[in-house]
């Protein structure tokens, strides 16, 4: 339970909602308690020949009163107590979705995407349960448990007793399945971590699937997750369903013994018949919170169970921290002994990489597939952190920016493509939402797209479709390229930006840029040598080491990497 006190500033932030909910749910019990002395008067009056139409009248008017005022107490404890749970859950959501935008690409590299969405959803979920039921629960146990006791020892100690006999019994069995509860409430959450985990990583690769004809195949591995999401909750269903009959039972026991023990009584004229019905009555409001203090149990421990894991989330910190330096910088950028090893990885990606880039300067960098290419970027971009070594900007150590700074200061087509599910303009303006139309228009000409817009159905306005799955490669890579054109910022990189474009419109589209590049420093990286021959410097990778550099003509002479992969890819293309 400890976990739950994590939730403490959000309930300052509602807590005179919650106290007007809490103030008109004990209203609620005691005019619900009132309502059984009320019966006892009119019943013992009755019975005495004392009362007439009259004072019948009388009585009818005080319960219809009661009835009415318990109504409009349950219309405010609702609305203030469930509403602001309600708002606790969507403040805590939100803080959630916020903390998980700062943490690191590393987090995201071991934790799964369906986990994440199964917190967001089921654990802060019944969280607002136990913020919102488990307090009404609680509220009721005290109050409505504790008067109504009292009440029955005003009319009968003895008679209390006596039904008081199975009430032990009551707790012992809602403590233990409380606990069963929770611990199977776990691995339903679990399951539907796995099940959520599934569907989003098949829908997101449904071509994949489609393509491989791996329909079926995926079908099976989902109805085996399903299955054991259902056979679990399917336990759950079942316990309580075991639950609930028990402590009916074991209530009724209580009534048995006091319909025999105070039947006896008021044969024996001990007490009042309507002493003995508005015994029974606050017998029933016992029942109530004895039932309760296992469903309690089983709302808090679900609560505590599923906070405790969203506060292993909110308490995961960023590894890569940021000074507070913050300027636009000139584009100086130099690299010094950088070595990188991602996590698991025994290779290391970087190895002592040390190069500088003049501002406004092109640079090339191309190499293998899995010579560094990307992780160079990365670490310039601080998604990552070198192990060893040191960046700088302007002649600062890049840890003394703050980061948003550093990003801020570079505009980054990536080769791995991402659009948005919403129309081309939304998907441009991404970086710079107060573009004008006509900025937009500017950047989509120079990256060679504006004419493959005009001819969409709605231009600029059509919707792209979910990672812009309407459009093709090509299309996806130069809209990605126009949203980091209209950036204007100091320092530009293009990770094989277009690369789903053949290599003479790769050349086209980089002559076109041209003037943009001239205008900022420039890292182009491309496995295509072609792209780069206009670079001032051109730097060869391979694995994880800068094996040569210089301009395009200089490594050609030397006759090295460069040169090789040149003469492959100038045969290609003859070819």
């Amino acid at each position: 339970m400890h976990s739950l006190l994590r939730l403490k500033r959000y309930f300052r932030k509602y807590k005179y909602h919650y106290i007007i909910g809490i103030c008109s749910l004990i209203i609620i019990d005691i005019l619900q308690l009132i309502i059984p002395r009320v019966l006892m008067s009119a019943i013992d009056e009755l019975t005495a020949g004392v009362a007439g139409l009259a004072r019948l009248g009388q009585y009818f008017m005080i319960i219809l009163a009661l009835a009415l005022g318990i109504a409009i107490g349950r219309f405010f404890w609702r609305y203030f107590i469930v509403g602001s749970s309600r708002k606790l859950e969507r403040d805590l959501r939100t803080d959630l979705y916020s903390h998980l935008l700062t943490l690191d690409f590393s987090y995201f590299d071991t934790h799964k995407t369906g986990d994440l969405m199964a917190h967001a959803v089921n654990d802060i979920n019944a969280v607002r349960m136990a913020m919102g039921f488990g307090f009404i629960i609680l509220i009721d146990i005290v109050i409505l448990g504790c008067a109504s006791l009292i009440m029955m020892l005003n009319i009968n100690p003895l008679l209390t007793f006596y039904a008081l006999i199975p009430f032990p019994l009551i707790a012992i069995v809602s403590t233990r399945f409380g606990r069963l509860i929770h611990r199977l409430f776990d691995k339903v959450q679990e399951s539907f971590a796995f099940l959520t985990e599934r569907v989003r990583e098949n829908l997101s690769g449904i071509r994949v699937v489609k393509v491989f004809v791996q329909e079926h195949a995926e079908i099976e591995k989902f109805d085996v997750l399903s299955k054991d999401y259902i056979t679990k909750n399917v336990r759950l269903i079942r316990l309580w369903g075991m639950f609930f009959p028990t402590i009916m039972f074991l209530a009724a026991l209580g009534e048995l013994i006091v319909l025999w023990f105070g039947g006896r009584s008021v044969i024996s004229g001990d007490i009042t018949i309507g002493s003995f019905v508005a015994f029974m009555a606050y017998l029933q409001i016992l029942i109530w919170p004895m039932i309760a203090i296992g469903w309690a149990i089983n709302l808090f421990q679900r609560g505590a169970a599923s906070q405790t894991r969203l506060n292993r989330i909110l308490d995961a910190q960023p590894a890569i921290i940021g000074g507070t330096f913050k300027k636009r910088v000139e584009g100086l950028i130099e690299f010094k002994d950088i070595s990188f090893t991602y996590t698991g990885k025994k290779v290391p990606a970087l190895s002592r990489v040390s190069f500088c880039i003049e501002p406004k300067q092109f640079i090339g960098i191309t190499g293998p597939i899995g010579s560094g290419k990307t992780c160079l970027v990365n670490v310039l971009l601080r998604l990552y952190e070198p192990q060893n070594g040191s960046i700088f900007l302007d002649g600062r150590n890049i840890k003394e920016f703050a980061v948003e700074n550093v990003r801020r200061n570079i505009a980054y087509v990536p080769q791995d493509t991402f659009l948005f599910s919403d129309t081309v303009r939304a998907n441009i303006v991404f970086g710079n939402r107060t573009a004008s139309d006509r900025d937009v228009e500017e950047v989509a000409s120079i990256a060679q797209i504006y004419d493959e817009i005009m001819e969409l159905p709605h231009r600029f306005e059509t919707q792209i479709g979910e990672r812009g799955v309407t459009l093709s490669g090509g299309q996806k890579q130069r809209i990605a390229l126009a949203r980091a054109l209209l950036m204007k910022r100091p320092i530009i990189i293009l990770d094989d930006a277009v690369s789903s474009v053949d290599a003479e419109t790769e050349r086209e589209i980089l002559s076109a840029i041209k003037k943009e590049l001239k205008n900022r420093t420039s890292i182009v990286i491309s496995h295509r040598v072609f792209a780069l021959q206009d670079a001032a410097r051109i730097i060869v990778l391979d694995r994880g080491s800068i094996v040569e550099h210089g301009a395009h003509e200089e490594l050609l002479k030397t006759g090295g990497l460069y040169s090789e992969i040149f003469k492959i890819q100038q045969l290609e293309m003859k070819l």
